[in-house]
């Protein structure tokens, strides 16, 4: 039998791209409730309400776009919202849609400020709007696309088995920090100068050498 979440233990979907990038940064926010902007969070956040002010509904020819959709899983205990889901009319196989005749496809699409830079975490929160879709409207979605808005350039996304299971197995894991309250300590790395929340993660604290090192650094100084 599938594990089902109560509503009130659902996690943002959207922390699954802080959670592979930085499973701190992802704690700092979602667990110790902090927060801090600069240039390139305010950027991010204006970006994605300049998306979602856009009409919610529109219907092109064979393609219906909804945008802000509100979405959810209780059996991967996560909540969200997409930037952009794509309806495609299709001939077979595909799902009804109350008020538009004919089968549809569905195809969500995650958009990203800035310029071309396709990476693991990004595609993860793509395929975990893509799960909650198919647990929502029963459905079946092999791909989705990732748009850069500088550039307006779309990237196919195959939502293959195996990035199905790293996506399920971070947010399992999420869901295991969040219910032992586990932050992890600071590493520091080479994108932590940009990060909004370097001035409380602190990282360059433990940013120290190890105990062995020390002893032998003091014990070369004396010769």
């Amino acid at each position: 039998m599938e594990k089902e979440y109560r509503e009130e233990d659902y996690l943002q979907l959207s922390g699954i791209q802080h959670f592979l990038y930085c499973r701190r940064q992802w704690a700092l926010i979602h667990i110790e409730q902090q927060w801090s902007e600069n240039g390139l969070t305010t950027d991010g956040k204006l970006f994605h309400q300049r998306v979602h002010d856009e009409n919610a509904i529109e219907l092109r020819g064979d393609t219906l776009s909804v945008r802000g959709m509100r979405i959810s899983s209780c059996h991967l205990g996560i909540t969200g919202c997409c930037d952009l889901v794509e309806f495609h009319r299709v001939k077979e196989k595909g799902i009804s849609l109350q008020g538009y005749l004919g089968q549809w496809s569905v195809t969500p699409i995650e958009y990203k400020r800035g310029k071309f830079d396709y990476c693991e975490a990004d595609a993860a929160q793509l395929c975990a709007e893509a799960l909650c879709l198919e647990e929502m409207l029963c459905c079946e979605i092999p791909c989705g696309i990732l748009f850069w808005g500088e550039k307006h350039r779309r990237v196919k996304v195959d939502l293959d088995d195996a990035l199905r299971i790293r996506t399920c197995n971070a947010i399992d894991e999420m869901h295991q920090y969040y219910a032992r309250g586990y932050t992890p300590k600071a590493v520091k790395r080479p994108g932590c100068d940009n990060c909004s929340l370097v001035n409380i993660c602190l990282p360059e604290l433990n940013d120290t050498c190890s105990v062995s090192d020390y002893i032998r650094e003091k014990l070369e100084d004396t010769h």
